[in-house]
């Protein structure tokens, strides 16, 4: 039996999605803090440009990248935080002569407790985060959430299941959630390298042109230099008739100017090529 809706419709909303069907670059998503969801809003300085062929006057542009939350992040990114770590020296191995330190924790919250002892002291960083393939998890700062629960959390579904965004999987909800996330983390990471320090980051393809201005944004300027890095991995082959994604990538970023890679030898006699196929047969 159908359950009866106890509101009536959202027209403002589904207004806006009207317009996004025919105009999609001039919708995009924004943070009501009335009501603490994510809410479908028009660009107007764009659908004016859309409806003109000639430049409409309108606040200066700028490269950036935006997302809903993004200046929450921020704010979290420089706050303090009232915890400390504390060690577990029965589970400990030479606790007063090793040189290791293995942190376990929320590292988010363990990143902010590390400027402590560690502000700039890090000679490098290694981040392999969640792939937000938007498929099955969301994640958030801590934890994961089903994604049924996000729909009806941020009001893109209701308790009696109807859909309030038209073809939600194909919007930036994923997205938001993502960059928050991310931007948190890179910037406090940013603080621990040392000068000549070197931050890699592990992505595949959902998010990794996303990634690349987040990080460019986060290390600006000729002062870092970038580098992306494409690793081959698809172990099952080519799935069904069309192409098949076989790449993983890895992001480098390191101070202009500096030697990021150590002058090593490798012997072809110590290389196992079994590894690679021979895809043209002409190799």
């Amino acid at each position: 039996m159908d359950k009866l809706k106890m509101h009536s419709s959202d027209m403002g909303q589904e207004k806006v999605a009207r317009i996004r069907e025919i105009f999609p670059n001039c919708v995009t998503e924004a943070y009501d803090e009335t009501t603490g969801q994510i809410r479908l809003v028009v660009d107007f300085d764009q659908l004016r440009q859309e409806l003109n062929n000639q430049v409409v006057e309108g606040p200066q542009e700028r490269y950036r990248l935006d997302w809903p939350g993004k200046r929450k992040s921020m704010a979290l990114a420089n706050a303090q935080i009232i915890k400390t770590l504390r060690p577990r020296i029965c589970e400990s191995k030479n606790f007063d002569e090793t040189q290791n330190v293995f942190i376990e924790g929320d590292n988010f919250e363990a990143l902010k407790i590390m400027q402590e002892a560690y502000l700039g002291a890090v000679k490098m960083i290694y981040i392999d985060p969640p792939y937000n393939t938007g498929r099955n998890l969301i994640y958030k700062n801590n934890f994961s959430e089903d994604t049924s629960d996000f729909l009806e959390r941020s009001g893109q579904r209701d308790t009696e299941g109807g859909r309030l965004v038209a073809n939600p999987e194909t919007g930036g909800r994923f997205h938001s959630d993502w960059l928050t996330m991310m931007h948190q983390r890179l910037r406090v990471a940013k603080t621990l390298l040392t000068k000549d320090g070197v931050l890699v980051c592990a992505i595949d393809e959902n998010e990794f042109g996303t990634l690349s201005v987040l990080m460019k944004e986060i290390f600006s300027g000729t002062a870092w230099e970038h580098a992306y890095i494409s690793v081959i991995h698809n172990p099952r082959g080519q799935q069904g008739n069309n192409f098949s994604y076989i790449n993983e990538y890895l992001i480098f970023v390191f101070p202009s100017g500096t030697k990021s890679i150590g002058n090593r030898i490798i012997k072809e006699e110590n290389v196992n090529w079994s590894q690679f196929r021979n895809w043209g047969g002409g190799f």
